[in-house]
C-alpha cells in the first residue's frame, strides 16, 4: 500500500514539474515572438526615418515626380498611425512597393544617380533592407517554434489551459508578390 502510494506520489510530482516546465517553455515562445516582432518594427522605424531624408534629395532632381513621392510620404505616415500588426504590415507593403518606384526613378536621372547623399541613402536603404528582410526570416522561425509548442501533444494541453494561442506568421500580401510597375 505505501509503495502505491509513494509511486502514485512521484507521477503526481512528475506531472507538476512537466507542466510547469512546459508553461514556462510556452510563457518564454511567447515572449520570443514578441520580441521578434518588436525587432521587426525596429528596423522599419529605421526605415522610415531614412525616407524623408531620400525624398528630399530625389526632390531636387525629380520635382514632377511629386506623385511617387507623395506614394511614399502616405506610405511612411500609414505605418507611424497603424496600431496593431496586420495594419503595420499593410502599411510596410505599400512602402516596399512606392520606395522600389523611387529606386526606379534614379535610372530616369542620371545626375541623381551620381548625387552623393542619394547614394548613400539608397545604400543605408539597401541595408535596411536586409535587416527587415533577416528580421522578418527570424519572426517567422520563432513564431513556427511557437505554434508548434502550443499545437502539439502534450504541450497543446498546457497551452489550452493557460490560453495560450498560435501567432500569425508575417506574409508578404498579394500587391507585395507582383512585380513592381514604374511608369513615367
Amino acid at each position: 500500500m505505501m509503495t502505491v502510494l509513494i509511486v502514485i506520489l512521484v507521477i503526481i510530482f512528475l506531472l507538476v514539474v512537466w507542466a510547469i516546465g512546459t508553461y514556462n517553455r510556452l510563457v518564454s515562445l511567447r515572449n520570443k515572438v514578441k520580441d521578434q516582432w518588436a525587432q521587426i518594427d525596429t528596423v522599419l522605424k529605421r526605415r522610415f526615418d531614412l525616407i524623408p531624408n531620400l525624398v528630399e534629395t530625389v526632390k531636387g532632381y525629380a520635382k514632377h515626380e511629386k506623385s511617387t513621392l507623395e506614394e511614399v510620404i502616405k506610405a511612411r505616415n500609414s505605418y507611424v498611425s497603424a496600431s496593431v500588426p496586420e495594419d503595420q504590415l499593410k502599411a510596410d507593403g505599400e512602402l516596399t512597393k512606392a520606395i522600389s518606384k523611387i529606386f526606379a526613378l534614379s535610372e530616369s536621372y542620371p545626375d541623381l544617380k551620381a548625387n552623393e547623399n542619394f547614394n548613400s541613402l539608397q545604400k543605408e536603404l539597401t541595408e535596411t533592407e536586409d535587416k527587415i528582410q533577416y528580421a522578418r526570416q527570424f519572426y517567422n522561425d520563432v513564431v513556427l517554434s511557437y505554434n508548434n509548442a502550443c499545437q502539439v501533444f502534450p504541450s497543446v494541453l498546457i497551452a489550452n489551459m493557460f490560453g495560450f494561442t498560435s501567432e500569425k506568421f508575417f506574409e508578404a500580401s498579394s500587391e507585395e508578390r507582383e512585380n513592381v510597375s514604374v511608369k513615367f
